[in-house]
């Protein structure tokens, strides 16, 4: 995901988790009286990250870590590191995983964590600090069997292995199973790093052979072109899209003929962002959001499509690969127009799948091969869409809604049936 700037539209990333559930609530029957469950974190923990710079300098970072809802089982979630992180944004990133993990019926529940640090102002070294201290701060509330961190915005599969190691030597021996996301020769899984893209793609696919939309010749915009939007983009264009528009925070470039897609990720992977690519036509960020397009893939940070800006979209489907990219506003002016969103909480579950299938093989310490992941990802992914699908048929609402609709419903069972201590 690219480290885009937020678009402030009077509302932040934790009230628009709320206006989502309370859309949900006319569809939950007798479950409706446990709603209040989702509607605040379970924990919330708020750390102070002092860290010796190299300059021998001490600075102070903020750190968080939210475990939204455990009815279903241990928190999942991952780790952001951004400058413009904030409990507000944690709480509401970790309660869309839970969200997501009930909708693809993971047995999880939804976590989140983050530091308010820009990683990239920091060294190699600093780094490393700055993860170890924070992992030693959250460490009593992260664990195989309670909460897994991944990565996120900001964060890879070195900084995993930082976590996965500092929380090993804490507990004396090597705990493979408390993060996932983590390099594979230290337990992680095949596939997981372009998981999040496939997904997108997966689900696109079985949205566009619902509304009758041909793939190939068609015209698709991806915002943000890290591991999620580059991984999307690849794999439309493999299947005959155009890809003819990308955005990232270097800049937006265009090209009515499509990119090559896998010229531009070697470019991106080089250069670090995609200004300046050769073929391309730059253009200015807004835009961006008038070029024709047919599949548009928001693939970077949280409220990006604002009322505004959706009744501008051309596009026929929206492929949510960042969480939360579209205010409930626009939600509902794209859904005025006939415009397919696909959301978030399914559309970029491909990480989480596979993130549940890497906990799974450290569980075991038996590993599948890449082929077997995504199989069985593809698997998952495409049951999860017909069934929201179906859901969204049956009670005449949005994929957004039945969705909800499905991971509520599974969530609030769960609370049920495990009643409340003490009773």
């Amino acid at each position: 995901m690219s480290n885009l700037s937020y678009v402030n539209e009077n509302t932040d990333a934790w009230q628009t988790y709320l206006a989502q559930i309370d859309r949900v609530a006319p569809y939950l029957g007798d479950l409706k009286n446990y709603i209040d469950t989702l509607k605040r974190p379970k924990r919330a923990l708020i750390v102070d990250v002092p860290i010796v710079m190299d300059d021998g300098s001490i600075q102070h970072f903020e750190g968080y870590r939210v475990q939204h809802n455990l009815s279903r089982g241990p928190g999942k979630g991952g780790i952001r590191y951004h400058p413009d992180v904030d409990l507000n944004e944690v709480m509401a990133l970790s309660a869309w995983m839970t969200i997501k993990t009930a909708v693809l019926n993971l047995p999880f529940g939804g976590a989140k964590g983050g530091v308010r640090v820009d990683p990239r102002k920091l060294s190699t070294r600093e780094l490393e600090r700055l993860t170890r201290r924070f992992t030693t701060e959250i460490s009593p509330v992260i664990g195989p069997q309670q909460d897994i961190p991944a990565p996120d915005v900001g964060t890879n599969p070195n900084i995993m292995g930082w976590m996965m190691d500092t929380y090993s030597t804490q507990h004396g021996h090597t705990v493979t199973g408390v993060v996932t996301g983590k390099p594979v020769h230290l337990g992680g899984s095949l596939g997981r790093v372009r998981a999040t893209g496939r997904g997108v793609f997966v689900t696109g696919l079985q949205a566009a052979k619902k509304i009758g939309l041909s793939i190939e010749n068609s015209k698709v915009a991806v915002q943000g072109f890290g591991n999620v939007g580059n991984e999307a983009a690849y794999l439309f264009s493999q299947a005959g899209a155009k890809v003819v528009a990308v955005q990232d925070h270097t800049g937006s470039i265009f090209n009515a003929d499509g990119f090559d897609v896998k010229a531009l990720q070697n470019y991106v992977e080089q250069h670090h962002g995609v200004a300046g690519f050769e073929n391309s036509q730059k253009i200015d960020k807004e835009a961006f959001w008038d070029v024709e397009m047919d599949i548009f893939i928001p693939a970077a940070l949280e409220g990006q499509i604002t009322v505004e800006r959706a009744e501008r979209l051309s596009a026929k489907m929206v492929l949510e690969g960042a969480n939360g990219p579209t205010y409930p506003s626009a939600d509902d002016a794209l859904l005025r127009r006939g415009v397919t969103v696909v959301p978030d909480v399914i559309c970029n579950a491909g990480g989480v799948t596979v993130s549940y299938f890497e906990w799974v093989q450290d569980m075991a310490s038996y590993f599948w091969s890449e082929d077997e992941i995504n199989e069985r990802l593809d698997k998952l992914m495409i049951q999860a869409i017909e069934d929201v699908w179906k859901t969204s048929e049956e009670k005449s609402c949005s994929l957004r809604t039945a969705a909800y609709i499905l991971a509520c419903e599974r969530i609030l069972k769960a609370r049920k049936e495990r009643g409340i201590f003490p009773g």
